[in-house]
């Protein structure tokens, strides 16, 4: 008898566990996606919810390959601009890969921390951008798929910059984890350690489009930002904070992206390229955009915890929301610092949410 009652125990066990593992079966999977030119194989990782929605990215670049969102009519579509092919990816800048170790622009490649210059990459009309020649958009990063036995889907991927790598100093340990929620939300998570005091900016250069056809300039965008960072013809910061009211940078009630752009002048005329500091800088995962595309019906929310965001509408496959810290924040020590030092690892969290209206 007592043999018996063990055998049931071990029975239901083994039912609760299936229970609770094989929803992750399901909501991950990975694939080969062809291989680099070093040899190294590039994996594929698809997440799903129990929405029917579909994320999948790859490891080269930790680039996001497709975000499948349903319209109003339950018609989904690949949100952001992506490829089935890793050939698309090569030779040009990649879209929807995380951008580092800084995003966006430093003044001339230069700056100081602890009273030591380093001198980075030159890439952008003598400045330096996105990390560099390579940076983190050009490397294979190592995938690991995380079932847990949860609800959600979750790819994480790490990738090592070493001492000196474009310039920048410490060995640095970055790591970017991808999880699709049953509420249709991606969520990423950034974490960067390092063992020696470094610069770190992280974001995703994703281009969006919620629109089954045609372009993005009318969309309806809402921004949580009353100012926005004056820069240079070069797009470098001068350090001075401006007001949006009265200027086509006004996105505090919702307007369409291409409404005003044709009014966007120097440095890049009718083109949104611009650095928003998000009102609600606390530190903590705040909503700061709302998009709504009115045909489809698709609506994108999204949130972060970082300072500011980046848009930019200079390509017509899509729009970019980069959260970020400000451009050249390194060289402006009234902008929040960037520099990260040993046991004080940079976390970041933003959060993408999609529904219907």
């Amino acid at each position: 008898m007592a043999r018996y009652y063990l055998y049931f125990a071990v029975l239901l066990f083994m039912g609760c566990n299936s229970q609770n593992t094989l929803p992750n079966i399901d909501r991950i999977s990975e694939h080969p996606f062809g291989k680099l030119e070093d040899g190294s194989e590039v994996i594929q990782y698809s997440l799903r919810n129990s929405q029917g929605m579909v994320v999948r990215l790859i490891s080269y670049g930790a680039i996001i390959t497709e975000i499948q969102a349903a319209d109003r009519n339950g018609i989904s579509k690949n949100v952001v601009a992506g490829s089935n092919s890793l050939d698309d990816y090569h030779g040009r800048f990649p879209s929807a890969a995380v951008i580092g170790r800084f995003a966006n622009r430093i003044k001339e490649g230069k700056f100081t921390i602890d009273g030591e210059a380093y001198q980075v990459t030159i890439n952008s009309r003598g400045n330096h951008i996105h990390g560099g020649r390579k940076g983190f958009a050009k490397v294979n990063w190592h995938g690991e798929a995380l079932a847990d036995g949860s609800s959600e889907a979750s790819v994480r991927l790490t990738y090592r910059s070493i001492d000196g790598e474009e310039g920048f100093p410490g060995n640095l340990d970055t790591s970017v984890t991808y999880t699709l929620t049953d509420d249709n939300e991606l969520r990423i998570n950034y974490q960067a350690e390092t063992d020696a005091p470094t610069i770190v900016n992280l974001t995703n250069h994703a281009y969006f489009n919620l629109a089954n056809q045609g372009g993005f300039e009318g969309h309806e965008l809402w921004l949580d930002a009353d100012n926005y960072t004056l820069a240079d013809e070069d797009l470098i910061p001068t350090g001075e904070i401006a007001s949006v009211g009265g200027t086509p940078f006004d996105f505090t009630q919702p307007m369409t992206i291409g409404s005003r752009v044709e009014q966007v002048g120097s440095p890049h005329p009718k083109k949104y390229d611009t650095n928003f500091i998000v009102n609600r800088r606390n530190g903590e995962v705040n909503l700061f955009a709302r998009v709504l595309e009115p045909a489809s019906g698709r609506v994108m929310e999204a949130f972060t915890d970082q300072p500011g965001v980046q848009l930019y509408t200079g390509n017509p496959r899509g729009f970019c929301l980069e959260t970020q810290h400000y451009p050249d924040s390194i060289n402006h020590p009234k902008f929040p610092s960037p520099i990260v030092r040993p046991g004080q690892p940079f976390t970041s969290t933003t959060v993408f949410r999609f529904s219907i209206q």
